[in-house]
């Protein structure tokens, strides 16, 4: 089977990019794609604002629900002001373009690497809540936590790498799945309360004033904590040329419905959760989502259809991540802020190279951190609000200047979550400081300017590679310098391809002693072929330096001539041939590559066998 039997297999027939239109996304299938992650986030956001206020108290567990609606009201904000980004910039790119259109390249790259370092925690924190979700139905699978983390990002890889099309038709069924079951427990959670058929209710009584231990620190910190439901909004924005036309308004729906959704399963296990009075599992082996489902309709099938559906939305909260991550990083790639490879697609049209780093750089997370979702929580979210509160204030400062229709409205629209999400931004860098979140804060100023080096890098590339249409071409003069080992076919075909280019040819032997340079020079003048032999003896027995230093003699002599020198070299064709020759020629280009004037080429000979 060959290599290219064996990628079709895998990754399926190449697409021609004339296909790339049927690989962009209608709503139904970019909800699962584009909105995974803040669906998925109801299944860990609730836990993480009981985590913090158990702190204190169970009885703190009545701000609960005050918390989840403030960060409704957040996620309503955003969404109206993310609807205005799509208007704004239909071609894509989100917030990085935003903040790079309107306040410059160095706050887009801010921008950037803010949204890059949130995609990879997104999915280091979804693949491992959707672990700790299965764990929770059985937890002798508690100690290949890790190796099942690993596991699920490389099948998320391997899909993404299949394309757009292929995956979303895949990962749209657990998702709807998930909303579905979501939904159903929900009714049936507020049902049983209505009807006095749930436990005694618990916790529904707020406090007149705050006990001592509740400070407005906890609660700041809860709310912080709860705010990872907001993360993936902005993904929908960044994708907006991958949506079938009308590209602007399929993504705004898409936005809409994600909202609308988001709010009623949020705040819904948010209230379900107080009113049972489901308290974490200090072990960490059973999620509040789990007991909470276990609580409302108990240990049979349906909790177990809720746990695999669950695992299967947070597994592919991961794929928002795989598909905003290599979209950002190809923009940033075609601003020159990136490796350029990261703007190529592949055979199936994906942005591959995007996909596989994303993939290697959860994964080293997910090692490093044991696959623990507790853990990896305090670095997410930092990123993500930085990128809202440039791109907002960013949008301000646009339609300010702009004075276009409507744009005092915009204005205040876009300062409103601009102020907001600052605020949460602050909250979450001080409340999280100590947990990790100074992590983020330290990587995120190296990263901008490993950034701004490689920006430099291609400006300065540009500069020197930059040549004037109206010059006429140079006319230079060749001298060719063929290395030789002996004389054999390789040689000959060398020497003759040389003299074939110019009749300034020059043979160079080094030889090891005295009656080897003797040899050699009677042999090349029985040979004769017309071009001259230089024979340098090496005492220390050197190739490559005798080499360098006669191309510098030549160098200096003939100035005016440009220096190749040609490599005769036979191919092999079996992998352990390598082994049984030296590779002089291979030592030899990769010194020579170095200097700045000599040209280096290699004239192969294929060996039979």
């Amino acid at each position: 089977m060959t290599t290219q039997s064996l990628k079709r297999i895998i990754l399926g027939r190449p697409l021609k990019s004339s296909e790339a239109e049927a690989e962009k996304m209608p709503v139904w299938k970019a909800l699962p794609i584009l909105s995974s992650d803040a669906l998925s986030s109801v299944a860990y956001g609730t836990e993480m604002i009981l985590l913090e206020l158990a702190t204190v108290g169970t009885f703190a567990f009545s701000f609960s629900t005050p918390i989840a609606i403030a960060i409704i009201l957040l996620i309503l904000i955003l969404i109206i002001s993310y609807r205005q980004v799509i208007d704004a910039y239909p071609q894509g790119g989100g917030a990085y373009m935003v903040a790079k259109e309107n306040l410059g390249m160095n706050w887009g790259r801010l921008t950037g690497v803010s949204l890059l370092i949130d995609y990879t925690l997104t999915v280091a924190v979804s693949i491992s809540a959707g672990v700790l979700a299965i764990v929770s139905a059985y937890p002798t699978l508690a100690r290949y936590t890790v190796l099942l983390c690993v596991i699920m990002i490389w099948f998320m890889v391997w899909m993404n790498l299949r394309g757009t099309s292929e995956s979303g038709n895949i990962f749209a069924i657990p998702t709807y799945l998930f909303i579905l079951s979501m939904l159903i427990l929900i009714v049936r959670g507020l049902f049983d309360w209505v009807t006095g058929n749930a436990p005694t209710a618990q916790h529904l009584s707020i406090p007149a004033s705050l006990p001592k231990t509740l400070t407005w620190f906890v609660l700041l910190k809860a709310f912080s904590s709860g705010c990872s439901a907001v993360t993936g909004i902005e993904a929908i924005s960044d994708a907006v040329p991958h949506f079938k036309s009308p590209a602007p308004g399929n993504a705004k729906r898409t936005l809409v419905t994600l909202g609308i959704i988001l709010a009623i399963i949020f705040g819904g296990i948010t209230l379900l959760a107080m009113i049972y009075g489901i308290k974490p599992d200090e072990t960490g082996k059973k999620s509040v989502l789990s007991m909470l489902t276990e609580g409302i309709v108990g240990h049979g099938v349906f909790f177990y259809f809720v746990q695999l559906v669950t695992m299967a939305i947070l597994t592919l909260a991961a794929n928002t991540s795989f598909n905003g991550f290599p979209i950002l990083a190809s923009i940033m790639a075609q601003d020159q802020n990136l490796p350029r490879m990261f703007s190529n697609r592949g055979d199936r049209l994906a942005l591959h190279f995007g996909i596989v780093t994303l993939g290697v750089l959860a994964t080293i997370l997910l090692v490093v951190f044991k696959g623990r979702t507790e853990a990896i929580i305090p670095l997410y979210a930092i990123g993500v609000f930085s990128s809202f509160t440039i791109c907002q204030s960013a949008l301000v400062l646009k339609w300010i200047k702009e004075k276009s229709t409507a744009w005092k409205r915009k204005s205040f629209i876009n300062g409103l979550g601009a102020i907001v999400s600052f605020l949460v931004l602050a909250i979450f860098s001080i409340t999280k400081f100590l947990e990790g979140a100074w992590i983020v804060i330290v990587i995120t100023p190296a990263l901008l300017f490993l950034l701004s080096r490689i920006s430099k890098h291609y400006d300065n590339v540009a500069k020197q590679l930059r040549v004037d249409l109206d010059e006429p071409l140079p006319v230079t003069e060749t001298l060719i310098i063929v290395p030789v080992a002996g004389i054999h076919k390789v040689v000959v075909s060398t020497v003759a391809y040389a003299k074939s280019l110019t009749s300034n040819v020059v043979a160079f032997y080094v030889a090891y002693s005295n009656e080897d340079a003797k040899r050699i020079e009677e042999r090349w003048e029985q040979w004769n072929p017309g071009v001259r032999l230089v024979v340098v003896v090496s005492r220390y027995r050197t190739l490559v330096k005798p080499l360098v230093e006669f191309i510098g003699r030549v160098e200096n002599r003939y100035k005016k001539k440009k220096i190749t020198v040609l490599l005769p070299q036979f191919i092999i064709h079996k992998w352990w041939h390598h082994l049984l020759h030296n590779q002089s020629a291979l030592r030899i280009r990769a010194i020579l590559l170095n200097r700045k004037d000599v040209v280096v080429s290699t004239v192969p000979f294929h060996l039979n066998e």
